[in-house]
């Protein structure tokens, strides 16, 4: 696949917490746990070193009982605006990239994901589904989505 053809993920929602909240909650290992995942997926392991060039790593139990481990570097943060992160699945370095950011609307708060360099559509499905799941999880976690 051509570097033209690599494919991205957008996903966009608003969450009725204010911006240190919904920041917290993306960055701090108490909080993944309890939302990180989309349904039927359980966050089983969280560790967040919140500093560029620092890891994180999320496992994740799968309806089928197996763990998946999500991991990666975070390569910028801007506390409360945004967070670019590398993304790999099992160990497995596929160049994809996270970026997410945070803007407050009062006392809500915008969260945009974008997930980008995925190789292969299926894959890109698999990450919207992920992503739209995680953040309905998100919202139900931090008191609902705004309409």
């Amino acid at each position: 696949m051509a570097a033209d053809d690599v494919l991205q993920v957008t996903v966009t929602r608003r969450i009725r917490a204010p911006i240190a909240r919904v920041f917290a909650a993306w960055t701090q290992p108490a909080h993944l746990l309890s939302w990180w995942g989309p349904t039927g997926v359980a966050c089983v392991q969280a560790e967040v070193d919140l500093r560029v060039g620092g890891r994180y790593l999320l496992a994740n139990r799968m309806p089928t009982g197996d763990v998946v481990r999500i991991e990666g570097v975070f390569e910028q943060i801007e506390p409360e605006r945004r967070l670019v992160y590398t993304w790999s699945v099992d160990g497995r370095d596929s160049g994809q990239r996270v970026t997410v950011r945070f803007v407050a609307h009062g006392a809500q708060t915008d969260v945009h994901v974008v997930h980008e360099r995925i190789p292969t559509e299926p894959e890109r499905a698999g990450h919207e589904a992920g992503w739209i799941g995680c953040l309905q999880g998100l919202a139900t976690h931090l008191g609902g989505a705004a309409p």
